[in-house]
């Protein structure tokens, strides 16, 4: 099943567009919501949610992973608006981008404030988005990672209409359909990398609980430093922790399986940055200092354990954050950290859709049919053998390194029985059903 899967998020662009079966088009030129078609024949009854997640706009054009998709997305959201059947649009995270900020941008106070700037400089969505409301179709936004410090009023002042969905601080989960049967979150609840961590640094920041931001935050502005940069190889003399706890030690072992995932990360993604500058200055979200790789990259201490200054001892409070994030079936560390760190790979694809059938599909206390995750940016349909799904709606990035497409969405048919599917939004305006592409039956 895993080779299967691999194979089919490593072909081609082209191959990929060859079996494709198109079931709608639009003209390459831009749109007006007079002209624009629906995106596919729509019936008389609103009964279709549809998902996306993972645009990423950003608050400067040269700091978003969005640009050349961006008027394609807008397109999409004209056609939204005159395809009759549709009841709801959901947005399910990482919307307004926080995280892919180049370590040289100038550090902020005013969080609000920033998101302000990047709904400014993203005018041309923010207006469709409005449209979207006003033609009778409910916006709903579920928070995603990359914006979990984003406070409500910032969206309602945007776009009024939007419904905004949390239930716990930098997290939330949508149930929605005719029988409330669906689920949508972004997913990083699961993810130890990008779940709110208000835990492990409140010690060194002397709060109490403001420091939700997690370990992937940091990793995500040295990526994004290194992807501006222009993907420099730079040598790079890191702490190297020579003996490998055992297993059976799990306080340990954890520790280790965290250092050896930012090791492969940190050999890979190598900014020009030297090791003891202090790059991370970062004056919000309860932090209010200036920080080293090294501060954050752990290394072997004195009574032998692994650890560093930022995120200290990160295994050991993965308990308590799963309860602040309200995480119904909690999970061991070193499964959420492999899975989280396995991102797009075939670690977190088959990680999150774990999780969605442990908490939603397989749970006796759930009620739910269909679940739809974002996060990992690797569109994704599992039917289940009991009538169930999990899909991963995938994400509108320009350039996916998770898998060969993007502008990729989730459509859920809700009434008697409900459908999911997921299409591709092409270039040329196409709409492409790709369920059986992006397909694994179980």
């Amino acid at each position: 099943m895993k080779a299967k899967l691999f194979f089919l998020l490593l072909v081609s662009g082209a191959a990929i567009s060859m079996a494709l079966f198109t079931i709608g088009c639009a003209t390459k030129t831009t749109l007006t919501e007079k002209n624009a078609s629906a995106l596919w024949e729509a019936g008389n009854v609103r009964n279709k949610i549809v998902v996306i997640s993972d645009i990423h706009i950003g608050i400067d054009d040269r700091y978003s992973e969005i640009l050349e998709n961006r008027p394609l997305l807008i397109d999409f959201l004209k056609r939204l608006q005159n395809t009759s059947d549709v009841r709801e649009l959901v947005i399910a995270g990482d919307f307004l981008d926080e995280w892919f900020l180049p370590v040289w941008y100038p550090p902020y106070t005013d969080v609000q404030n920033f998101y302000k700037g990047v709904v400014a400089n993203n005018k041309g969505v923010i207006d469709e988005l409005n449209k979207v409301v006003k033609s009778g179709i409910k916006v709903v936004y579920v928070i995603g990672n990359h914006d979990m410090t984003l406070e409500n009023h910032v969206l309602q002042e945007a776009i009024p209409g939007i419904v905004q969905v949390s239930d716990a601080r930098g997290v939330g989960a949508y149930y929605t359909g005719d029988r409330k049967e669906i689920v949508i979150e972004h997913g990083h609840r699961y993810d130890a990398f990008s779940a709110p961590d208000t835990v492990t640094n409140e010690e060194l920041c002397g709060n109490n609980g403001d420091t939700i931001l997690p370990s992937g935050y940091f990793f995500a502005r040295n990526a994004a430093t290194w992807v501006l940069e222009g993907y420099p190889t730079v040598e790079k003399n890191l702490p190297v922790v020579t003996t490998v706890p055992d297993p059976s030690d799990t306080d340990r072992f954890g520790a280790y399986t965290y250092y050896s995932i930012l090791k492969g990360i940190s050999e890979r993604m190598t900014i020009t940055r030297g090791l003891e500058e202090k790059i991370f200055d970062i004056r919000m979200a309860g932090f209010n200092g200036a920080y080293t790789f090294l501060d954050y990259y752990p290394a072997q201490q004195e009574d032998g354990t692994i650890s560093a200054v930022l995120f200290p001892h990160i295994q050991r409070t993965w308990a308590e954050r799963q309860r602040v994030n309200r995480v119904k079936i909690p999970n061991t560390f070193l499964e959420a950290a492999v899975g989280g760190g396995g991102g797009g790979g075939l670690d977190g694809i088959e990680y999150f859709f774990k999780q969605a059938k442990v908490q939603y599909l397989e749970n006796p206390g759930e009620n739910v049919d269909v679940v739809v995750f974002g996060h990992t940016h690797v569109p994704l349909y599992r039917a289940t053998d009991n009538g169930k799904y999990y899909v991963n709606d995938g994400t509108w990035i320009d350039h996916n390194t998770s898998a060969p497409i993007s502008r990729t969405f989730a459509v859920i048919t809700t009434g008697n029985e409900t459908t999911a599917k997921v299409y591709l939004y092409g270039e040329d305006g196409s709409v492409s059903d790709i369920t059986g592409i992006v397909k694994e039956e179980i």
